[in-house]
């Protein structure tokens, strides 16, 4: 099988849009601090990039979920990798993920965050997929793009580990060779 990638948002409709949200974002937290959290692995490109644009003053940590593996499905079983350094007790969050998909990930990182005593979380992602959704309650307070149900990479996502690297959102397919 041959792995083929379409562009499915350019990198400067990437670049504009988070742009935008950074403005957003400053808006909300002005006079505050926010401590942007980035989930390990795909939302560190998006985390930084954002919190370059947010304007207040911004703490960055991350932490690390699993739930895909090797495969392009959730396995619905979430492992925590990667815990934050920082105490979240009375903070202004955001969580700045590079998808919702199922929903499954994102609500088990919400409810440990909550459980934790943050002041105000609210969810960042890049790209939302409506479509795909398993858990209804878990909704982005910010979203970047919405997206068809099709396999996306760049921007941190990627498929068995490649293509986090792209600058552009792209759709990927797999062709006979």
């Amino acid at each position: 099988m041959k792995e083929e990638i379409s562009v499915l948002i350019t990198e400067e409709e990437v670049d504009k849009r988070i742009r935008q949200l950074g403005e957003e974002l400053s808006r909300y937290y002005e006079g505050k601090t926010v401590q942007v959290i980035g989930i390990l692995k795909g939302g560190a490109p998006f985390a930084c990039e954002l919190a370059k644009r947010i304007t207040v003053p911004v703490i960055m940590d991350y932490m690390q979920v699993a739930s895909y593996g090797a495969g392009t499905e959730t396995s619905g079983d979430v492992k925590f990798l990667k815990d934050l350094d920082m105490s979240i007790k009375d903070k202004y969050v955001l969580i700045a993920e590079d998808i919702i998909d199922t929903g499954v990930t994102l609500a088990a990182v919400k409810d440990i965050l909550k459980n934790r005593g943050a002041k105000d979380i609210k969810i960042c992602t890049l790209l939302d997929k409506p479509g795909r959704r398993i858990l209804k309650k878990i909704t982005a307070d910010y979203v970047g793009f919405s997206v068809p149900d099709k396999f996306v990479v760049g921007m941190g996502l990627d498929y068995d580990q490649k293509y986090r690297n792209l600058p552009y959102i792209g759709v990927l397919d797999f062709k006979e060779e």
